[in-house]
């Protein structure tokens, strides 16, 4: 099964008003192959700026959001109010929300069945450190994290799930693409035999992790890698480059 390439660029705590308006700009202007899905990740005060500025055959997503819908929770925000701004998706468990802000695996699940049930799509976010590599302990860190997001997903067709090698985001390291395949193959398998078969065909797996022009066509070449969570790339022109990196 041909599943639709997906691009993701995270932009993180990057930009302002006159940087990211440039980016949009330049990206609006950008040829890209009609058949992949871009969905631009803002920081979330911009999130209404980047929506109303983005060309609609771009997607937006937030960063992060809350488990429930409103209340006494300072400083979040919920999947209300990001459909409220006209946004249709969230990226849920980055590696910087579990390890800089040591958010947990059981509440990542709890984020992703809440988003769903408000009709916002998930880019999920799974990976193992340099340490679990090493260990070799990879499959049974991703695995684990994998079982938390699926037992909180009813409907697959509005998941993403993204592979992000934690020791490769930001270090300029990038998973070989053998590598990447290799993951990306064992959880489809796992998706096989503990969700089922068809969604295992269906759902689409990205990679992410210094992902860079340079990179992107050899890794878009991978039988299972179905697109990309793009970091620091993302805030530059050579987004397109990889935007099209299967053209």
């Amino acid at each position: 099964m041909i599943l639709k390439f997906f691009v993701g660029g995270n932009w993180k705590m990057n930009g302002d008003k006159k940087s990211l308006g440039e980016l949009i700009q330049t990206m609006n202007a950008g040829k890209v192959d009609p058949n992949v899905e871009v969905v631009c990740g803002a920081p979330s005060i911009y999130l209404d700026f980047a929506r109303s500025k983005l060309d609609a055959k771009f997607g937006v997503a937030a960063q992060n959001c809350y488990k429930v819908a409103k209340g006494a929770f300072t400083g979040e925000i919920s999947p209300a109010m990001i459909k409220d701004c006209g946004v249709n998706w969230v990226i849920l468990g980055h590696s910087e929300r579990r390890h800089v802000f040591g958010e947990s695996d059981e509440l990542i699940g709890q984020k992703t069945a809440h988003a769903l049930e408000n009709g916002l799509g998930v880019i999920a976010c799974i990976g193992e450190k340099l340490d679990e590599r090493e260990g070799g302990i990879t499959e049974k860190v991703v695995f684990a994290q994998t079982k938390v997001i699926a037992d909180n997903v009813k409907d697959w067709s509005k998941v993403v799930l993204a592979y992000e090698p934690v020791w490769a985001i930001g270090t300029g390291k990038t998973a070989t693409p053998q590598q990447a395949q290799e993951v990306h193959e064992k959880l489809r398998e796992w998706l096989k035999t503990n969700v089922s078969e068809a969604v295992a065909n269906s759902v689409r797996i990205i990679y992410g992790g210094s992902v860079t022009g340079g990179t992107c066509k050899e890794l878009a070449s991978q039988k299972d890698v179905d697109g990309f969570l793009v970091g620091g790339a993302s805030l530059k022109p050579e987004f397109i480059d990889i935007i099209n990196a299967k053209a």
